[in-house]
């Protein structure tokens, strides 16, 4: 028998108290000094609470700070550090959102601060009302969706008591869970950004036109050429998302190239009616897509090799690059800092971002053998892969301990209520 289960058998076999908020804690919501008065603000030393910052969890730090004049000019008090904060409203998901203060601060008016007695450790209560976030959305809106909490709200608002001891090994278990998760997490994090800096490495290293020139990782003659010379840039037909379908013609739009596609594909996502697609023109097997228009001049410039056997419809935002090279080599070029160093003086900066075909066409590219564009872009793909791998796996890990963590938690805090 567990620890936990022996704390519940000894202490209270028939079940536990519950009782309302009110009854064993004093609830109080904060104040915002007026930010007409700028002397309430400047160089303040009393931190300060807003809304947003509730999303934090557990809060060690705030972004502004009060004075004590601007304190003392508004309706709110201190609260003490390891008090739990609830968001009565705020913007999308904050309302219901829990906090636990670890440090002395004060809130504003969305928030509400729940001070505890002796009877309710704090961070039970923290735990146990982040555990009850949608049903606290839905006593404030019969929709869920609009309204707001209130404190009479959660002074009426029943919540387990069971003995101290059993709420504090709650606890011990719950926060060894969060970090584990917190700590997994992390590991997960590092180890993506250290394929991806592997990656990124040897791509460069491969790739770089002064590298293989003076011998690089194996002796050969390389020519460097411009991608005007080598090959053709066509300028893909513009249609919008509305024309999407979904079955027919192979299509890609260039905000897909961005969020969906990798450096090659050989199947669509998306797909336009025959209609629409006599309008448009394709890329063929073997061809390279670049995409010409982005938020910003760091991802713009970027390549897709497309292996699909059949044609595929390419949006007006994209170049279709016709070259006898290996596309996925194109591909992994097309990432490389010395590409953007030479795009980036060319890259048209306005609202958007966008390149001309002229421009791209002046980019020098080094052009070894077939065989040794082969050998390359196998051992760049491979070091994709496995940051694609990780990158796919890491939402799915991350999730599956958040689903471990709250089935655990939901069974630690569901207690029988003990009958009179």
């Amino acid at each position: 028998m567990s620890k936990f289960s022996e704390l519940i058998e000894k202490l209270c076999p028939n079940g536990v108290e519950f009782k309302s908020l009110g009854e064993v804690a004093n609830c109080y919501s904060g104040a915002t000094p007026s930010t007409m008065r700028r002397e309430y603000w400047e160089n303040g030393t009393i931190p300060w609470m807003s809304s947003g910052e509730v999303n934090l969890g557990q809060v060690f730090s705030v972004e502004k700070k009060i004075t004590q004049l601007g304190y003392d000019n508004c309706s709110t008090k201190m609260v003490p550090a390891n008090t739990v904060v609830i968001a009565l409203a705020g913007q999308g998901k904050t309302r219901g959102t829990v906090a636990i203060t670890r440090i002395e601060l004060c809130t504003n008016q969305s928030l509400c601060a729940i001070v505890t007695n002796k009877s309710l450790n704090s961070d039970f209560l923290y735990h146990y009302l982040k555990s009850k976030y949608s049903e606290l959305r839905k006593i404030s809106s019969g929709d869920g969706t609009r309204g707001g909490l209130n404190q009479t709200m959660l002074k009426k608002y029943v919540v387990p008591i069971p003995p101290i001891e059993v709420q504090n090994e709650i606890v011990r278990i719950l926060d060894k869970f969060s970090m584990l998760e917190e700590e997994l997490e992390i590991k997960l994090q590092n180890e993506l950004e250290y394929r991806k800096q592997q990656y990124e490495y040897y791509r460069d290293k491969l790739l770089s036109f002064s590298n293989l020139e003076m011998g690089g990782v194996r002796n050969y003659k390389v020519n460097g050429l411009t991608m005007g010379e080598i090959g053709t840039f066509i300028r893909g037909k513009r249609f919008v998302r509305t024309d999407i379908v979904e079955q027919g013609v192979p299509c890609i739009h260039y905000g897909d190239m961005y969020t969906y596609y990798g450096l090659k594909t050989n199947e669509a996502r998306t797909f336009l009616t025959d209609e629409k697609a006599k309008k448009m023109r394709f890329a063929d097997n073997n061809d390279v897509i670049i995409v010409g228009v982005g938020e910003n001049n760091i991802d713009i410039g970027v390549g897709l090799a497309w292996l699909g056997d059949e044609k595929v419809a390419v949006h007006d935002a994209c170049f279709i690059f016709k070259s006898d090279l290996n596309p996925r080599y194109v591909s992994h070029f097309l990432r490389t800092t010395d590409y953007h160093k030479q795009i980036k003086k060319y890259v048209y900066e306005g609202k958007i971002c966008s390149i001309s075909a002229k421009n791209l066409g002046k980019t020098i590219i080094p052009v070894p053998s077939k065989e040794e564009q082969e050998r390359i872009a196998n051992i760049l793909d491979r070091f994709e892969v496995l940051t694609t791998d990780i990158c796919n796996g890491l939402p799915e890990e991350i999730k599956a301990r958040q689903q471990q963590y709250e089935y655990y938690r939901n069974k630690l805090l569901t207690f029988k209520e003990r009958t009179a």
